[in-house]
């Protein structure tokens, strides 16, 4: 049974033998190679165990064929792993050997056998491709792009997905909803503790590394762990995505606040926050960031999103 990956984890096609490429082909198989190159008959090049192979145009990504994908989608995957399946091996007109490949059909059987399966709730691995303002762009298979909005990276606020994320890095989403054509929105906060898993962590009294997230005039918010923040006395000397170290003066619950008190904002050395994950596998219902104390509610209801698709 085929497994479905990110694209950059399929087995490499380069050095395989002919032999194979053939056992490949004829169990369509998806590969991955890196291009050389995108030609003047609009076709990305590779090279498999010395033989020549050609990805055409509408044979790129699903929905090149019908005008949906621009070249520059296609000409930025050269120097880059790109999956396909091996659809023939066919002669040039001087009789030379040469693959035809199709990362579209690679891209199709993803969607039919493995992301047209999950629903909102479902966790699966994912890859960061690249980053806006608003949010980071993800493979979630065969170079299939979903978008984590900035607002479902953590429940503390953060200035940029840069903050969080970083191209090429590896990591779990949960599928948040789902439009009609079927593109997923992804959240990764749900994965990332709630409050009074990241707060059992920390200890009154003791002094840890923080991210300044936001300077208001009542006070700053510095970011501990990924989901969790504290309010310090405001400080306008500071500004967001600034490490310093605070004491943890309070820890309390009810209200799920966090005191703390600066205590060097003069730290050298940026500092990001690796992702630490409570959940790594399944299905989420629903997911309830509060503590049972408090009465303010954080939560996040994926039934209702898979009943309501975008």
């Amino acid at each position: 049974m085929q497994t479905f990956r990110t694209e950059s984890n399929y087995r490499s096609a380069n050095r395989l033998s002919p032999a194979e490429l053939r056992a490949a082909m004829a169990n369509r198989e998806i590969l991955q190679s890196t291009a050389l190159a995108f030609d003047t008959q609009r076709q990305l090049r590779f090279e498999l165990g010395g033989t020549k192979a050609v990805m055409p145009f509408a044979q790129c990504a699903d929905g090149a064929e019908n005008g949906s994908v621009r070249d520059i989608a296609v000409l930025t995957r050269v120097g880059r792993p790109t999956c396909f399946i091996i659809e023939s091996l066919d002669t040039d007109e001087s009789g030379q050997p040469f693959y035809r490949l199709s990362r579209a059909e690679a891209q199709r059987m993803c969607k039919a056998e493995y992301l047209d399966t999950l629903t909102p709730g479902d966790i699966l691995p994912c890859t960061v491709t690249h980053i806006e303002p608003f949010g980071a762009f993800c493979d979630v298979g065969c170079g299939i792009s979903a978008l984590l909005p900035i607002d479902c990276m953590s429940v503390s606020r953060i200035s940029s997905p840069a903050d969080r994320v970083s191209v090429g890095q590896q990591i779990l989403c949960a599928i948040k909803s789902r439009d009609v054509q079927g593109r997923f929105v992804l959240t990764i906060r749900e994965l990332l503790g709630t409050w009074a898993e990241n707060a059992a962590a920390f200890t009154v009294g003791e002094t840890v590394v923080g991210i300044v997230r936001s300077v208001e005039e009542y006070g700053t918010f510095i970011e501990i762990a990924p989901n969790l923040a504290g309010l310090a006395e405001s400080c306008p000397d500071l500004h967001p995505g600034q490490p310093v170290s605070v004491y943890i003066k309070n820890i309390l619950p009810d209200k799920m606040k966090i005191k703390l008190v600066i205590v060097n904002h003069s730290l050298s050395q940026s500092h990001r926050f690796e992702l630490r994950y409570f959940i790594t596998e399944g299905h989420l219902d629903h997911w309830l960031y509060s503590t049972p104390e408090s009465h303010k509610r954080i939560e996040t209801d994926f039934a209702v999103a898979a009943c309501n698709p975008a």
